[in-house]
């Protein structure tokens, strides 16, 4: 991960993320990665949303990404705006291989800029190129998208790794610095995925497999 050299003095400084998109589009997988470093083939689809935490070291500051990685499925959209009330940053995710799920992240993007925090850092991430004989989504299409509203952008696979860590670290860099600008702690009750080798079990059970880049 590309980041500034670590005030040894420096403060971890938290703040909410929302991954928002259609189902099986990658947003679990973009965050294993990142999180974790893992991949998994046949990923489980998100049932109400899971959370997550990752730091991001900047210099003096250490950003502290609370990640909320909402499902996708139609069913579960009404719970979005819990998910991305009082969030400082959101990653919209569409899939390269598939229009219609970058169709539907423009609503996402929409709705963001409606009813999201004020000063939200948006961005737009267009998973699985590492499926680009399948691609229908352009990358000039989805760039010239994002500039005309203000989004960061980029093209990722969570398979290969390919700018994924990269991602995190461009919306770290665009958000403020200071406590006091930071977002408050979500009233949204965790559901916390355990780390490898634990026994406990996550506490939105109930996923349907996928697979996911």
């Amino acid at each position: 991960m590309s980041t500034d050299s670590v005030n040894p003095n420096a403060k971890a400084v938290p703040f909410k993320l929302v991954l928002l998109g259609e189902s099986s589009v990658g947003k679990s997988s973009l965050v294993l990665r990142f999180v974790r470093g893992q991949f998994f083939e046949y990923q489980e689809s998100t049932i109400g949303a899971a959370f997550l935490t990752q730091t991001v070291p900047l210099g003096d500051t250490i950003v502290k990404f609370e990640i909320w990685d909402t499902a996708g499925q139609e069913r579960y959209k009404s719970l979005a705006p819990m998910y991305y009330r009082g969030a400082a940053a959101a990653i919209v995710v569409y899939d390269i291989t598939s229009a219609d799920s970058f169709q539907r992240a423009k609503n996402w993007v929409k709705e963001l800029q409606r009813q999201g925090t004020t000063n939200i850092v948006i961005a737009l991430a267009g998973n699985k190129v590492d499926l680009e004989d399948k691609r229908q989504v352009e990358t000039a299409e989805a760039k010239s998208y994002a500039e005309d509203n203000g989004l960061l952008f980029m093209e990722t696979s969570a398979k290969a790794a390919t700018n994924v860590n990269e991602l995190f670290v461009a919306i770290a860099r665009k958000l403020p610095s200071k406590d006091s600008e930071s977002t408050p702690p979500s009233d949204v009750t965790p559901h916390i995925i355990p780390k490898p080798g634990t026994d406990t079990p996550p506490t939105n059970t109930g996923r349907r497999g996928t697979c996911c880049n």
